[in-house]
């Protein structure tokens, strides 16, 4: 049967990639019929961090937690105007079995929104970390920040931009690294599409681009991408991680080769895993910066 599952869920994995991420019936029925890892489980469901209903968090948990884990809140893509967290469990529980407690939040989206609101969304679903999470085994002082397409947008601009988590009464210097999985972070000028829709009403244009915070205050970062991305180009990666770079800000830079845009969400599931070693070297960057106890360590690399 499991293996029956694992073939179903290639077949909905090559549909993912025939028709984009952003169609959400794909993405939910490669979520539901997947193979998913052991080592994590949903400890939390629709969990309120606003009024809005789409201000809901799931939460994920190590089978083998032990306490004071790493927080990593996972911010799902989407072009901005698509997603549900119900669609990515896979996600959830594949970082859970990395030793992270992990959080995935929905936010508003367009046209309902448009820049920065789904930030501030992002900015409250951290708050709600940090006054909550402690009671999931996380450890408040450790948060680490990823996401894929447009939410590795999300997450690495609430890390490289401290306004959203301020206004949100967060203190920048709780989120201890970012991750962005293929996402977009210098794509000025705008193009006549879903970017003019979102952010062209934004009358400082800069201000709305990551690689703009790029500096020495900024947290470290594991940057990605597919080097067949015509979606988000890897450029978007290379530009910013040499600013960062510049900035002497600690940065392990992937492009693999052979992966397109929605490759780099599915290599993270267990089904698509050995597309690239990207779930292994994410989560070991992460886990590095977060300061991962040593005990820690060994039980995960056993």
């Amino acid at each position: 049967m499991n293996r029956f599952l694992a073939v179903l869920a290639s077949f909905a994995g090559l549909a993912l990639v025939a028709v984009g991420i952003t169609a959400c019936s794909p993405l939910a029925f490669f979520d539901a019929i997947g193979p998913r890892d052991d080592g994590g489980r949903l400890s939390l469901k629709n969990a309120a961090f606003g009024s809005h209903p789409r201000q809901r968090l799931d939460v994920f948990t190590p089978v083998a937690a032990t306490g004071n884990a790493p927080v990593l809140v996972f911010f799902y893509g989407g072009s901005w105007k698509n997603g549900a967290k119900e669609d990515y469990a896979f996600v959830g529980q594949a970082l859970a079995a990395q030793g992270f407690v992990t959080v995935l939040p929905d936010y508003r989206l367009y046209p309902e929104v448009k820049f920065p609101d789904f930030l501030d969304d992002g900015a409250q679903a951290i708050a709600w970390v940090e006054a909550n999470i402690a009671a999931y085994g996380g450890d408040p002082r450790r948060i680490v920040l990823a996401g894929h397409s447009a939410g590795a947008y999300n997450a690495v601009m609430l890390g490289l931009d401290p306004r959203y988590l301020r206004r949100a009464g967060v203190d920048p210097r709780a989120v201890r690294a970012v991750a962005g999985l293929s996402g977009p972070y210098d794509f000025l000028p705008l193009d006549a599409g879903t970017a003019t829709e979102v952010f062209g009403q934004a009358s400082d244009k800069p201000a709305t681009q990551p690689i703009t915070f790029a500096g020495p205050r900024s947290p470290p970062a594991f940057l990605a991408s597919g080097d067949g991305d015509t979606i988000v180009r890897p450029s978007n990666t290379r530009n910013l991680a040499a600013r960062l770079r510049e900035a002497r800000v600690p940065v392990q830079e992937r492009i693999y080769p052979g992966l397109d845009h929605s490759d780099t969400l599915l290599a993270l599931s267990v089904t698509f895993r050995s597309k690239a070693p990207e779930l292994a070297e994410m989560a070991a960057f992460l886990r590095q910066q977060a300061g991962e106890r040593p005990q820690q360590a060994r039980m995960l690399a056993n």
